[in-house]
């Protein structure tokens, strides 16, 4: 795959990046040796039976990724001033009073 001068000018602009025009030789060559360097990674055979990197012993096993709720180091009630029924109770301010 060979990268184009319009397809520098086209990621430039995406990144709303300006270029000027004598760059943009040196631009294209450095796209095009990116993108020869990851397809000779591409080329290469694995060897053998790769195992994902995990640090720390293997003998650790994993947590299952359940998502639930987080527990409080203190319960609601013990944060506010006035808890009823599961709500923080507040003071009436004197423009919601009916007139």
């Amino acid at each position: 795959m060979r990268i184009s001068p319009d397809e520098v000018l086209k990621v430039a602009r995406l990144a709303e990046l300006a270029v000027a025009e004598a760059d943009l030789p040196t631009l294209v060559r450095q796209f095009n040796d990116i993108v020869g360097y990851v397809a000779q990674l591409d080329a290469l055979p694995p060897e053998g039976d790769i195992t994902p990197f995990a640090s720390g012993p293997a003998a650790v096993r994993w947590r299952p990724d359940v998502v639930g709720p987080e527990p409080l180091v203190l319960p609601p009630a013990a944060l506010a001033p006035a808890f009823r029924n599961g709500f923080f109770v507040v003071p009436r301010l004197a423009s919601m009073e009916p007139e």
